[in-house]
């Protein structure tokens, strides 16, 4: 549930969106103090960028890391972002970040969070997810939905391969049995897949046939709209009867475990097809990114059930509460068709201003939670 990239869309000119914007800079010097004892210095890191070869069954896997490297302008796409194409990595802060990117999504909408946890010394792997991306929409939803966390579990594999003695990230020195997790709306619940929960197609249908009605974008997707007209009813009803038939009956628990996630942060997360009761306690820790105005993922049937299944030990990290369901991304993808539009632009009175300080608060996240896995360990 992230932005269809447009095709067409204008390339912003060279130097038009620097990468980390001033107003970032503030924010992230809070984490001077933690990032002291992970031995890194973020002033100092730009970002490197290289794009490993897809695995086998998923897409490439897109890896930012810190470099000693000049950046320079590239774009991508509708987005101009400043990197060091394939430079030499320099160490950072030894941790690795797998993001995952919303339902027909691209990484390049999350590219501002991924810099600054890169400017705080950790590298970011972020998968392609197969049938669920900017260029393939074939398999949106359940389908999809169970491949993404092989999908992350694989994108771990792929750097390792890339950091033994020798390797491209050889000078990285990252610890893989300790790595962070990060994902906004279908990467929400590939996220919370990977701290423990599980969930079913026929409990999604479940939901659907007690609440399409305040839920609608929830269990449609693009497909269709409520206009407030007379053949509204007619399009839940038939909603209904479709999703009853194609998921009502496949109750298998999707599952997946991999033991390396030690942190997770899971934003605007579709969470209705979960089994509660298995994210109450969370097997690492989690924290949540809420947005009060999601017209997309409604709140109180997703982020806000999981909050209620697990409490104190999944905390709101951050509360957007003038947010939409694209608040939490930047840059923002220009030029989106109405419906997108309607349920990803920013709802009005949202600042964009915030967004430093979530990121800052996601990037501190991740170095207490995985800092404090790898003292315990040692």
């Amino acid at each position: 549930m992230t932005p269809t990239l447009p095709p067409a869309a204008p390339t912003r000119s060279p130097g038009q969106r620097p990468a980390l914007p001033s107003r970032w800079r503030g924010a992230l010097a809070v984490l001077g103090l933690l990032l002291a004892g992970l031995g890194t210095s973020p002033a100092q890191a730009a970002t490197g960028l290289a794009v490993l070869p897809p695995p086998p069954g998923t897409g490439p896997v897109t890896v930012a890391y810190p470099t000693e490297a000049a950046p320079a302008d590239v774009a991508r796409g509708p987005f101009t972002v400043r990197v060091a194409l394939n430079a030499p990595a320099a160490r950072g802060n030894r941790r690795l970040v797998v993001l995952s990117h919303g339902s027909g999504g691209a990484v390049w909408p999350q590219f501002d969070l991924v810099q600054a946890l890169v400017a705080a010394g950790f590298t970011v792997a972020m998968p392609l997810h197969a049938g669920d991306n900017f260029q393939d929409t074939s398999d949106v939803g359940p389908v999809a939905w169970a491949r993404r966390p092989k999908e992350m579990s694989q994108a771990i594999d792929a750097v390792a391969a890339q950091s033994a003695p020798g390797g491209r990230f050889a000078p990285l020195q990252l610890d893989l049995q300790r790595v962070g997790a990060y994902g906004m709306s279908a990467g929400g619940i590939t996220v919370l897949t990977l701290a423990g929960a599980r969930w079913s197609p026929a409990l999604l249908a479940k939901h659907c046939e007690a609440h399409i009605a305040d839920d609608f974008a929830g269990c449609v997707g693009l497909s269709t709209t409520l206009t407030g007209g007379v053949l509204d009813s007619s399009k839940m009803a038939i909603a209904r009867q479709v999703i009853r038939l194609k998921l009502g009956n496949d109750t298998a628990w999707r599952e997946w475990k991999d033991p390396r996630i030690a942190a997770v942060v899971a934003a605007v997360p579709m969470a209705t097809p979960i089994d509660m009761a298995s994210i109450a306690t969370p097997r690492v820790p989690l924290a949540l990114v809420r947005a009060g105005q999601d017209a997309w993922l409604a709140p109180r049937f997703h982020l806000d059930a999981v909050h209620a299944a697990c409490g104190e030990r999944c905390p709101v990290l951050a509360d957007m509460p003038q947010g939409g369901h694209g608040s939490i991304l930047s840059p923002q993808v220009p030029d989106l068709p109405p419906n997108l539009a309607r349920l990803l632009n920013d709802p009005p009175g949202f600042e964009r201003s915030v967004l430093p300080g979530i990121y800052s608060r996601i990037v501190g996240f991740f170095v207490k939670n995985l800092q404090a896995a790898a003292a315990t360990a040692s």
